[in-house]
């Protein structure tokens, strides 16, 4: 058998090993995501699951506004955050 032969049937070999170990990863990583974002059965933990959700998502829209934060440079943050002061300021007053 020639060479050229051997490595080719290697390659091809080596191409469908390969190929095999990807799409066995990727069902695992697509079933994950499919059970996570699946639709629990309405029953007792059903509140409880919506009360959670609405928690992450609170989180999520926090987490947002921090990042925004971080990585903002310049006078806006600075007028944003006084802008954020004169309203708690207002509110102040007004409460009182």
């Amino acid at each position: 058998m020639p060479e050229s032969a051997i490595i080719a049937t290697t390659i091809i070999a080596l191409a469908l090993i390969i190929g095999m170990s990807l799409n066995g990863i990727v069902d695992k990583v697509m079933s994950g995501r499919r059970q996570r974002h699946a639709l629990p059965d309405e029953g007792a933990a059903g509140p409880v699951v919506r009360e959670i959700a609405e928690r992450q998502q609170q989180i999520e829209d926090r987490l947002r506004v921090l990042e925004r934060i971080a990585t903002d440079r310049g006078n806006l943050l600075a007028d944003e955050i006084e802008a954020l002061r004169r309203e708690t300021k207002v509110i102040e007053v007004t409460a009182s």
